[in-house]
């Protein structure tokens, strides 16, 4: 079957500018870097020709059509499209049909591209499903909207979702700068120039959408020239006027019933409750100005009030409240102040969202639905005698302070605790008395009666299965370690993440359980470590799987792919060499992404133990004086601290954060340790084989290590041409 007049052929003259200058390979694609840069897991996804099913989302003119027409120029599957608006179940049938030909007699898979995939009903997308879930065909769907909503829930949790965003002023210009540099698509053949200004208003008014550049553009060009089209190498002059003509002033992106409807509420609400009136003051603009009724935005205020609010100002609910009362008596125009003045409270008021604590409660109603009420709290107006209701109830009013201490919980939770209250206005207060009288209250049951209780890719279960097994037989010190060093990492879900000194994986493991859609590579030392880490990773899709580099640190990036950059670089012990190997930091920082993290965990040998340490005199005195040459300057391995190791650190990144922690471990020393140790280091020093091994029994040993965890976020001091030549080295550019 021919694919449909979607990216069928016609003659390039008779097309628009915008349809002629969509790019047919990766390479002539630009933005949307954080799922197409490289290293990121659907650029290699599409060059490997390994593609599953994936629903593109994203506001028009992003270039979701534009990604799936590279894709169809890519592929070696069959690649067939339909457009949802225009097709139905009886175009999918077909298409269907045959798919499962091609798959049955040739062994060919099929990818079938569906645009607007949000436009298909329930029972059409419902006909989609078996087809994907069996692998006849491939799905790949576009929409701007948002298909956790929009598009059938068993669908969704059976594709990659691939987020594209608005593309940035750069990018814009860059697609500009193409169609007017093109000879054989675009404005090549001419001399198309602008006045100040003029280009950039196209740029601006578009709003991030390359459809709606380009096709201002192609009026700009097309209709400047009395003819058109001129004599090649005519001069075209683009006036500021002239793009001003070409597009109109950029609408408000809001449907009130579309996707974007639900985001500007969702940022109205989200600046409330981050305590941001400026930024709440602008998207009650936007809605107001799109239309928005008025009464719906008191409405989510009207919630937020009560879950975001809360007990920090129990009178955030009146004033809205209020506010909303005196809108309907009062309407549009002036009614705006009200939507405003509630706004702006809200704001500004102190948060709290103890509130929420209903659902945690609600939570253990829905799982024992059997707790029985205690006797002392049930109704004694109507079986106190019989069965002796009521009885031990404590009246509160007839106590001081009109409070007495007595449980009302049943009596499986008693002990629970759902509220929390927090720090902030009237609930910082009364914190103090609630969490008091909460503690009398444990008291007077009694310790034994209760217990409190602690407590899109989609998920890839193989995944989470692997990682935890790779955890699971690690050091319980290093682990802890790893834990801690990691705990202020933010990694986005398509960042590359590079691990030094990998040994078996378990910096690395920690790491892929954030970055699903990005690259993981590992450099190990040798090749016991590499197959430790590939073992683990038989289980994963290819795709998935972490590369792993047998290398030193230095060496792997001569290896990696041209111009990848990485948001993590992690590693342990690389600067090892302090002393003698000062660039290995500068060249590590060139490989990071601007917003980037370097985590380091390095060992200081010269303050952990030693083993004189663990011997007497006379032999720890000759230990000790032998030890003086181990940690001397001259051996780069040990003669460096805190000291040095901040100051090397220090004229790459301004910004240093830099945790020492002290901790013991009881490591295990064999006869074959100490005649190595004695071999390597203290036979230099003239110390007697014998004497030195009748001073030490070999077994467990309490040793102490002090460990440097480094987190680097800011930006490295050298500029970025420094970083590049450092980075062109490497390479051997």
């Amino acid at each position: 079957m021919e694919k449909d007049n979607l990216f069928s052929s016609t003659p390039m003259t008779n097309e628009p500018l915008a349809a002629r200058m969509r790019p047919r390979t990766l390479s002539q694609y630009i933005g949307q870097d954080h799922i197409l840069g490289k290293g990121r897991l659907l650029r290699r996804a599409i060059q490997m020709d390994q593609l599953s099913s994936i629903i593109f989302y994203g506001p028009p003119g992003t270039g979701k059509t534009t990604l799936a027409r590279v894709i169809a120029n890519t592929t070696k599957s069959h690649f067939s499209s339909l457009n949802a608006v225009l097709s139905g179940v009886k175009e999918l049938r077909e298409e269907i049909s045959d798919a499962k030909d091609r798959r049955d007699h040739w062994g060919m898979r099929t990818i079938l591209f569906i645009d607007e995939v949000h436009r298909w009903n329930k029972s059409q997308q419902d006909a989609l499903l078996p087809w994907v879930e069996n692998g006849t065909i491939i799905l790949i769907g576009a929409t701007t909207e948002n298909p956790f909503f929009e598009v059938n829930k068993a669908l969704v949790s059976r594709s990659r979702v691939f987020q594209l965003k608005k593309l940035t002023d750069d990018n814009l210009k860059e697609i500009a700068i193409q169609a007017i540099k093109d000879e054989e698509r675009g404005y090549g053949k001419y001399k198309v120039e602008f006045e100040e200004g003029a280009l950039e208003h196209l740029i601006n008014v578009s709003g991030g959408d390359a459809r709606s550049l380009l096709n201002a553009l192609e009026l700009a060009v097309e209709t400047t020239p009395d003819h058109y089209p001129p004599a090649p190498g005519s001069r075209i002059y683009i006036t500021k006027e002239t793009a001003e003509e070409s597009i109109q002033q950029k609408a408000v992106l809001y449907d009130k019933e579309g996707d974007y409807h639900f985001d500007v509420i969702s940022a109205f609400i989200k600046s409330l409750r981050g305590s941001d009136p400026d930024a709440a003051l602008y998207w009650l603009s936007r809605m107001v100005a799109a239309g928005e009724d008025p009464r719906f935005i008191f409405r989510r205020m009207l919630i937020s009030a009560c879950e975001d609010v809360g007990l920090a100002d129990p009178n955030a609910i009146v004033v809205v409240e209020a506010d909303a009362a005196a809108f309907d008596r009062i309407g549009l125009p002036e009614g705006r102040f009200h939507l405003a003045h509630a706004a702006l409270y809200l704001a500004t008021c102190p948060k709290s969202n103890s509130t929420l604590a209903f659902f945690d409660a609600l939570s253990d109603v829905e799982k024992e639905k059997d707790n029985e009420v205690p006797n002392h709290l049930k109704d004694a107006s109507r079986d106190s005698e019989g069965f002796g209701h009521g009885e031990g109830y404590l009246y509160p009013h007839s106590y001081k302070d009109h409070w007495v201490a007595q449980q009302y919980l049943p009596s499986a939770l008693q002990g629970k605790v759902y509220y929390k209250p927090s720090n902030m206005g009237y609930e910082g207060r009364i914190r103090d008395e609630v969490f008091e009288k909460r503690e009398a209250q444990l008291e007077a049951v009694g310790d034994d009666l209760f217990t409190e209780n602690l407590t899109y890719t989609p998920e890839d279960k193989k995944r989470s299965k692997w990682i935890e097994r790779a955890l699971g037989g690690r050091a319980g010190l290093l682990l802890s370690l790893t834990k801690k060093l990691y705990s202020s990492i933010d990694i986005p879900r398509h960042g590359n993440v590079l691990v030094l000194n990998a040994s078996h994986g378990l910096m690395l493991y920690p790491l892929m359980k954030m970055n699903p859609e990005g690259s993981s590579i590992a450099q190990v030392r040798n090749r016991d470590q590499k197959e430790v880490i590939d073992h683990f990773s038989l289980d994963l899709e290819e795709i998935l799987r972490p590369q792993v580099y047998v290398s030193t640190p230095r060496e792997v990036f001569q290896l990696l792919e041209d111009g990848i950059k990485f948001s993590v670089i992690s590693g342990r012990n690389i600067l090892s060499r302090l002393s003698e190997d000062k660039s290995i930091l500068p060249l590590i920082s060139s490989y990071l992404e601007e917003d980037g993290t370097i985590a380091f965990m390095e060992s200081i040998p010269s303050l952990s133990s030693r083993l004189s340490d663990f011997v007497s005199s006379p032999m720890k005195e000759k230990l000790k004086e032998a030890e003086k040459g181990i940690y001397s300057l001259s051996n780069p391995l040990t003669s460096w601290g805190k000291k040095e190791l901040e100051e090397t650190i220090g004229k790459v990144f301004s910004d240093v954060v830099i945790e020492y922690v002290e901790e013991k471990e009881e490591r295990s020393v064999t006869a074959e340790a100490l005649e190595s140790w004695w071999t390597n280091s203290y036979s230099k020093y003239g110390i007697e084989r014998k004497e030195f091994m009748s001073s030490i029994n070999p077994g467990i040993l309490e040793w102490k290590n002090t460990v440097a965890l480094i987190t680097l976020n800011s930006k490295p001091q050298r500029k970025g041409d420094e970083l590049k030549e450092i980075h062109n080295k490497v390479k051997g550019v």
